[in-house]
């Protein structure tokens, strides 16, 4: 049967949904609808362009030819403003509608703007979108002055770009350690350390209380219990949250996300959502949660773009895991890395490449960690996963994160270390995209 698709989103799960939906039915007629100008690019790699490690071409993860061959038209700057499940129709900004058989939402998420006074000019961004990493790329002049509001993986990234084009930067993070959705408290004390060791300021606990504008133009952000701090720019990076507005009927009171079933669709039958926008299954069960990761966006576009064409792919969970280079260290976190009662905890710190590595384990089995130190932090982690993942009991952590044991199907050594690092990247293939940041 020829059907319409509508995808709306054009990241990493609607491409993801796409590629697969394709190799099921070459024939139904696909809509790609995007509210950004351009074909698809890599979210995780606008840092790596801001530190002039990517040039500006290799954001670019899909070109036109693309979506040519995959037979799908593309809407680029078309954004959704509503989602008419009666009529299976899709509402633009510029007055069209689009009518739909079935729809997959993947539109992403957007960061959060704090309700902090002043942040109001083109002198303070976000860094989320590729016209924003544009426009800090212009106001990265050696010499200017950064401050950076919050301390998550974004905004640690962009203080790192900053730094490395010879910025001063400061940093001003409202909870009590850096990362603190990522790090255990020790963890985050060795990152910490590796800021300070870089010449950027850093400042945890602290409440920023407004930005202002001088009668020359200059920037001053207020923090409590600090001098003003002066500024050329700010990088507000406080969260991001889900862009589920479209189908506000299928997110759950008190949450965020679009709640789906383990075949990705939602409440609405023939609706599916995928990526930063979907609250999803989890590894091990437990409530659903939306992990805004590239390879969570990967994994749910591939089921999603499956059953959109009839097919009963089933999604076993995802699994949050995180790996990052910066301050001159790698950072690597993998599901549920801090302990709670009735787990035991494995510290390892004298294994080469490794400052510090903690796995956390639930009745013999590994439920998450946090690494730091160089490469080896994040093969640690690349050949913990599938025990993570598939819940196999471990005896021996060390012979585990070093490569010794592994998991049936899994195949140790420095090939392995080195997908996992090259992974969060996101580059071509989606399904290198794995551990990283944003999704969408």
């Amino acid at each position: 049967m020829r059907r319409h698709v509508a995808i709306v989103g054009n990241g990493a799960a609607a491409i993801s949904a796409l590629e697969t939906f394709r190799l099921h039915d070459r024939h139904s007629r696909v809509t790609i609808v995007s509210g950004e100008p351009c074909t698809a690019y890599s979210r995780v790699l606008l840092p790596y362009f801001l530190r002039r490690t990517v040039p500006y071409a290799h954001l670019f993860i899909r070109d036109a030819a693309f979506y040519r061959n995959s037979g799908a038209d593309l809407l680029l700057g078309s954004a959704v403003e509503r989602v008419d499940v009666g009529a299976r129709s899709l509402e633009l900004a510029d007055g069209r509608t689009l009518s739909f058989d079935r729809l997959l939402l993947a539109p992403g998420s957007s960061p959060v703007r704090p309700p902090i006074p002043g942040l109001e000019g083109p002198e303070i961004q976000h860094l989320w979108r590729l016209d924003e990493a544009g426009r800090l790329d212009r106001l990265f002049r050696e010499g200017a002055r950064a401050v950076v509001i919050g301390a998550g993986f974004v905004s640690l990234q962009a203080a790192w770009a900053a730094r490395q084009r010879g910025l001063e930067v400061t940093v001003v993070e409202l909870a009590e350690r850096i990362l603190p959705t990522v790090l255990d408290e020790p963890g985050a004390h060795i990152l910490r350390e590796c800021v300070l060791d870089s010449g950027v300021g850093l400042h945890t606990g602290a409440h920023t209380e407004g930005v202002v504008r001088d009668e020359r133009g200059s920037l001053r952000v207020s923090v409590e219990g600090l001098p003003p701090l002066a500024a050329d720019v700010v990088i507000v990076g406080t969260g991001v949250r889900p862009n589920d507005h479209l189908l506000a009927e299928c997110v759950a009171p008190g949450q965020r996300g679009i709640t789906v079933d383990d075949t990705m669709q939602t409440a609405v039958e023939g609706v599916y959502a995928a990526g930063d926008v979907a609250r999803g299954p989890v590894v091990g069960g437990g409530p659903r949660t939306v992990h805004a990761l590239w390879p969570t966006a990967v994994e749910q576009g591939k089921i999603a773009g499956a059953n959109l064409a009839g097919a009963r792919a089933v999604y076993p969970g995802s699994l949050s895991m995180n790996v990052t280079s910066m301050f001159g260290v790698t950072v690597a976190s993998l599901g549920r890395f801090a302990a709670e009662e009735g787990d035991s905890v494995v510290r390892l710190g004298a294994l080469p490449g490794l400052r510090y590595l903690q796995v956390v384990v639930r009745d013999g089995v590994p439920a998450g960690a946090v690494a730091l130190g160089g490469a080896r932090a994040a093969a640690a982690l690349g050949y913990l996963r599938p025990f993570v993942r598939r819940q196999v009991p471990v005896a021996d952590v060390e012979a585990v994160v070093t490569g010794e044991h592994v998991a049936g199907g899994i195949t140790p050594g420095r090939t392995r270390g080195r997908a996992v690092l090259g992974s969060f990247a996101g580059g071509r293939a989606l399904g290198r995209g794995l551990p990283g940041s944003p999704g969408s």
